[in-house]
């Protein structure tokens, strides 16, 4: 869903034109900054950090339990290497998709298993972001932005009664 949905019945709110896009723990509440948007972005860095943190707890018990199961360094080294590789991947496509809308939707659906086993570098990619914007306000923001000036642009050319332009050009003088 984007932000250039232009509705045509405004259900009585008394405006027309583009709707902005809700982004998840803010709804609407990025366009004017309003709603509590301050606490909820402080609310949402501190939620990401305090799941990135219980993650890595998470993930130290489960190496350890790797040590005491003795399967060797060499697995051990693997299970690292994988969590490090996945995470940074994750991290880089989270952090690109606060910036810009997928190209290939299949492909990012294709990665979603690794970003599942990368889910530290998602965590830590929503934490960063919340400290500058809501994750994914600059995206919306620029699309809504654009979305408002294609519908003032559409409103304004449309001014005026088309029957009434129609029905002065068939009076033309010299017709008869």
């Amino acid at each position: 869903m984007t932000a250039t949905t232009v509705t045509a019945d405004d259900g009585g709110r008394g405006r027309g034109g583009p709707e902005p896009e809700a982004i998840r723990f803010f709804g609407t509440s990025w366009v004017a900054h309003d709603g509590g948007y301050a606490a909820r972005r402080v609310a949402v860095a501190v939620g990401a950090l305090a799941a990135t943190l219980a993650a890595c707890f998470v993930l130290r018990f489960a190496y350890q339990g790797l040590e005491i199961a003795e399967v060797g360094s060499f697995v051990g080294l693997l299970v690292v290497v994988m969590f490090a590789v996945c995470g940074a991947v994750a991290f880089r496509k989270t952090w690109e998709g606060f910036t810009r809308r997928p190209a290939d939707p299949g492909r990012e659906e294709s990665l979603r298993g690794l970003r599942a086993i990368g889910f530290i570098g998602s965590l830590t990619a929503y934490f960063l972001r919340s400290l500058a914007e809501a994750p994914g306000e600059g995206l919306r923001r620029r699309e809504y932005e654009a979305a408002v000036v294609r519908y003032e642009r559409r409103r304004t050319a449309r001014t005026g009664n088309p029957a009434a332009r129609r029905a002065a050009r068939s009076r033309k003088p010299g017709r008869g």
